[in-house]
């Protein structure tokens, strides 16, 4: 059985790069944030700085792309939101079984997510425009929820395995 998994395991780089873009991409959108924020903040005080229309839109849609690509983050790390308060009266084969659960829960949603979401980042997205800037299509400010369900679904597959790995080599230990 541990042959089965050390092959699977040369994909792990793979999952280390789709984190890492992620990273990167919510870094970025940081710093685009506050540049944005400041710009505008500055605009309205200091009269030689414009102060964009544009401005709430897009740093409104940036956080968007943060929010829900930084909950997909969470999953790798294991940092999302949690019950864990009664793990320790809990038998350690139900918090492994409710954690599967939880994961094939989580995994669900990110598949309806890029579906839906891409319906609707397609369909209402791609019928209306930015009112500050009307040759910008609504698909940015839809298309969040796919690109985060498609992130989501990549770390539960990685979670999932995990859990699967720890299960099936305790039990070939036993």
């Amino acid at each position: 059985m541990p042959a089965i998994f050390e092959k699977i395991d040369k994909i792990k780089p793979l999952y280390d790069i789709v984190y890492k873009i992620t990273l990167i991409i919510c870094k970025l959108l940081l710093i685009a944030d506050i540049a944005i924020t400041s710009m505008a903040v500055c605009g309205r005080y200091i009269p030689f700085i414009p102060d964009p229309a544009w401005s709430e839109q897009v740093v409104l849609t940036l956080m968007s792309y943060m929010a829900v690509l930084s909950a997909a983050l969470a999953i790798r790390n294991g940092s999302h939101i949690r019950m864990t308060a009664l793990d320790s009266y809990l038998p350690k084969a139900l918090i492994r079984f409710l954690d599967i659960l939880a994961d094939l829960a989580v995994l669900v949603l990110a598949l309806i997510m890029i579906v839906v979401g891409w319906q609707y980042a397609v369909k209402i997205g791609g019928r209306g425009a930015y009112e500050s800037m009307p040759w910008l299509s609504r698909f940015w400010m839809y298309f969040p929820v796919p690109l985060a369900g498609v992130a989501m679904l990549v770390f539960e597959i990685e979670a999932i395995y995990n859990h699967v790995k720890v299960l099936l080599l305790k039990e070939d230990e036993a």
